[in-house]
């Protein structure tokens, strides 16, 4: 894995000399960027970066980030993306992916070619489910278990470790919890809309996402549930290869 060492944020898994885009991988809730490194042997042509959030991985003793804005202005603040490059963001990613996108759009500066958005309600969508952030560990690590898996089992049985995990899902959980949404023209990005069959996020949360854009938008849906990227990972990379040939880039 090779580290950039001006933008601690960006993370490349393969460097590539002559790439045909750049794609930029913004992590789930309580995730990191490993789960996307892996990506990167599959995705010839592509130079795959990961996208690291503090209070994770290389950057696990700095301070998360509870709310949007500043999360945005501080990514954008020492990062730029060369071009071309596209976003893809799973879950809270394509939360933070999309409000990444708009400020590039309001400062004027270059746009992704395409945003893949993953297993999350168009943005402009009321919350179904009620906060969790101020739950206490055991009930927050038991909340996020029932709504989508994917907690490690030995999470529960760690002390240390759980409340590691714990301390992370609850800032991300703030995040999304505190999000509130602000009208603004669609963006001029195509949008690709991905998710899993029997997630708990419907078709219909998913194909709002259409609003967003002035561009075309596609949808896949995968076999799995929240975590189809993880189970069914060489059908979405596929998609993300012909999405890319197809378009051009």
């Amino acid at each position: 894995m090779d580290t950039l060492s001006t933008p601690r944020w960006l993370v490349r898994a393969i460097a590539r000399p002559t790439p045909a885009v750049r794609l930029y991988c913004f992590p789930h809730g309580g995730g990191s960027i490993a789960e996307y490194v892996r990506w990167a042997a599959e995705l010839p042509g592509v130079e795959l970066w990961g996208v690291q959030l503090p209070g994770r991985g290389s950057r696990l003793r700095e301070r998360h980030f509870t709310r949007m804005e500043p999360l945005v202005e501080a990514l954008l603040a020492e990062n730029t993306f060369p071009a071309p490059f596209a976003f893809f963001g799973h879950s809270m990613g394509s939360l933070v992916a999309y409000e990444v996108t708009r400020a590039l759009h309001r400062a004027g500066r270059p746009l992704p070619e395409r945003l893949f958005v993953s297993a999350y309600p168009a943005p402009h969508l009321p919350r179904r489910e009620p906060a969790v952030h101020h739950l206490p560990d055991d009930d927050l690590l038991a909340e996020v278990e029932r709504r989508h898996g994917g907690v490690p089992a030995e999470a529960l049985v760690d002390p240390d470790l759980k409340s590691m995990i714990a301390g992370c899902l609850r800032a991300d959980y703030e995040l999304v919890d505190s999000y509130a949404h602000r009208p603004a023209p669609a963006l001029p990005v195509p949008l690709t809309v991905l998710g899993g069959r029997e997630d708990h996020v419907t078709e219909e949360e998913l194909a709002a996402w259409a609003e967003h854009s002035t561009r075309p938008v596609a949808s896949r849906r995968f076999a799995g549930g929240h975590f189809y990227h993880r189970e069914h990972r060489r059908p979405l990379l596929r998609t993300i290869n012909a999405t890319f040939r197809q378009s051009g880039v």
